[in-house]
């Protein structure tokens, strides 16, 4: 754009000038294509224990053997599967499937593109209780074109008989929070289960299911580059079809940010990066996001979805949704603590009032977009297409141009048309380069 229409001088400038006005008035969001693509999370919350470095909301199982029990005293023969009692799990179904029921009017004749089942422990859910979620599900919003279905597992709720139950309930792809085979270290980390048992899980879902991720962590206390190499290169020889390989952080209210443990130093942290990063690469993945690895043609499309700054509704628990309407764009969350979760919704249902819950529902504004966006898009290795802004935001791409043109002089953006990419640089330092789009 020349700067007389930038800067609306002359009969020419001020015409172009009004025009843009007309289309997207300063503090207007207008989608003037379809709407963004939109996933569903479900998020069922507990634990068999909360572990020192988690700060998602995740609650401790009603009958985890785990209670008070310190992390070196952790007894890690035993599957905890049963720990959630059948009723509570039942009531929690109900107040899901109501939840969804009063979520249904925001997106009608809108198509479902994935579903995620997250967590907690999805896992210590009954195989049939999760087939009526997803019957429930499909029976209001068909099932997603792609056919991903993805559903978060515990290596120390492992059962095969559940893992069967899963696919057949119509689970495609299983994550497996492993985060490490070595036994010592998942004590360190507050683990339940052991590296026999994590092989074992890994095992049986790379036989049943076509997708599987595996959750690796490193950086772990007292970790050295070959144990967390020896780590990577187990995962490898399972021959599963996704990685997620994730630095230990502390995280503010946690119990390790209380109490760090002993970490390697910096220079072994690079080390441990880079190293792991390459034999992820020798034995064919594809880093595509930040700590996301992949074979060719199995990446994680809900996430992909998230990191485009796509929609998804969230039910559950503390689950979070972002929904795009013609005019505006809101973020809500759910109320975290489970029993009063299932508590509001059965009032929902005993006095049958169709007015969603929500802990907190915020429209964005159109100052917060820019960084809203690349938040999520600048963690993809490839970039997205600058078109996703105007697509998904509602907003023109002038907007950006101040923070682009300061980001590539920084050398923290790739000067590459139609595209914005992080350049190497700027995935080193991808804090700083996101922070300019405030």
């Amino acid at each position: 754009m020349s700067s007389d229409i930038q800067s609306g001088s002359g009969k020419a400038g001020t015409h172009a000038g009004n025009l843009v006005t007309q289309i997207f008035k300063p503090s207007e969001i207008r989608f003037t294509t379809a709407l963004p693509p939109l996933s569903l999370y479900i998020h069922l919350p507990w634990c068999v224990r909360k572990c020192p470095y988690c700060d998602f909301n995740s609650h401790l199982a009603p009958e985890s053997t785990f209670r008070g029990v310190a992390i070196q005293d952790i007894a890690d023969d035993q599957s905890q599967a049963n720990s959630l009692p059948e009723l509570l799990q039942r009531q929690y179904l109900q107040a899901l499937i109501a939840d969804l029921d009063m979520q249904l009017p925001k997106i009608w004749g809108r198509r479902l593109h994935t579903i995620f089942i997250g967590g907690g422990t999805p896992s210590l859910f009954h195989p049939d209780l999760i087939d009526e979620l997803l019957a429930a599900v499909r029976a209001r919003l068909g099932m997603p074109a792609t056919g991903e279905i993805t559903m978060e597992a515990n290596p120390g709720t492992f059962e095969q008989h559940r893992f069967e139950g899963f696919k057949k309930a119509g689970v495609t792809r299983l994550s497996i929070g492993v985060q490490s085979f070595n036994t010592d270290h998942l004590k360190a980390l507050g683990r339940i289960h052991n590296g026999e048992q994590a092989i074992a899980a890994v095992r049986s879902a790379v036989q049943l299911f076509d997708e599987v991720n595996v959750d690796l962590m490193y950086g772990l206390p007292h970790q050295s580059v070959e144990q967390a190499l020896a780590d990577v290169q187990q995962a490898l020889s399972l021959n599963p079809t996704h990685l997620s390989l994730y630095q230990l952080t502390m995280e503010p209210n946690t119990l390790f940010a209380v109490k760090p443990p002993p970490l390697p130093d910096e220079d072994t942290l690079v080390d441990i990066e880079e190293a792991v990063h390459a034999l992820a690469a020798s034995g064919g993945f594809e880093r595509y996001e930040v700590s996301a690895f992949a074979k060719p043609g199995h990446r994680c499309q809900h996430n992909l979805n998230y990191w485009g700054f796509g929609d998804y509704l969230g039910i559950g628990a503390g689950a979070h949704a972002k929904i795009s309407y013609p005019n505006r764009i809101e973020r809500e969350t759910r109320p975290r603590n489970p029993a009063a979760y299932v508590q509001q919704m059965s009032q929902q249902i005993s006095e049958q009032l169709n007015e969603p819950i929500a802990d907190q529902v915020r429209e964005l504004k159109v100052s917060e977009l820019p960084f809203e966006f690349m938040l999520n898009a600048l963690r993809l290795i490839e970039g997205v297409p600058e078109s996703y802004f105007t697509d998904r935001c509602g907003r023109p791409i002038n907007d950006l141009q101040k923070s682009i043109k300061l980001a590539v002089k920084k050398g923290l953006l790739d000067a590459q048309p139609g595209v914005f990419k992080a350049s190497p640089h700027g995935l080193l330092f991808l804090n700083e380069l996101i922070e300019l789009f405030l």
